[in-house]
């Protein structure tokens, strides 16, 4: 067997081990009389949108930026998963639709994105992500929050990350 593929196996094994816990609810240490210190933290849709969505939405532009496709690739499928998830998380915020809302701002906008991707084509791709930003827009306007604008990142908020295509 491969030396590389021992140690990878070696490390993704090591991280399931720790890794045991995670994802399981967290409980807060209970007084001695037993009754809850709190209520869970219930997260808002700012919360969701700043924590999933903003950080996939930058990564996207910036590997599609690089043209690093496969990479580019992953962020469309994990910011995808992540607007399935707030739609079903919260299914109404200002009295609308989540779902519904998700589905007219984004839906084709996602699409034209992975097109982009699959062609390999940077200017499809700058053009699809330009329509992704104006539907994510059109949203916030929609929701009232109009001073809420997203865009192309222009720098990397992510120094640990390279988003240059790897050989």
């Amino acid at each position: 067997m491969n030396k590389r593929f021992e140690l990878a196996a070696l490390v993704a094994a090591c991280i399931l081990i720790g890794a045991g816990g995670v994802g399981l609810p967290q409980t807060a240490p209970q007084p001695a009389g037993g009754a809850p210190t709190g209520a869970p933290y219930i997260m808002t849709m700012g919360d969701m949108m700043n924590t999933l969505i903003q950080p996939r939405h930058a990564k996207l532009g910036l590997a599609g930026h690089a043209q690093n496709w496969p990479l580019a690739a992953y962020a469309l499928a994990e910011i995808q998963q992540s607007f399935a998830g707030i739609g079903k998380a919260q299914p109404k915020f200002g009295g609308m639709p989540v779902p519904e809302l998700i589905d007219a701002a984004v839906t084709q906008q996602l699409k034209a994105v992975d097109a982009a991707i699959k062609e390999q084509n940077p200017q499809s791709f700058a053009k699809a992500y330009d329509q992704l930003n104006q539907g994510c827009n059109a949203c916030h306007v929609e929701l009232n929050h109009p001073f809420v604008v997203v865009k192309a990142p222009d720098a990397s908020s992510f120094p640990d990350q390279e988003f240059g295509a790897r050989p």
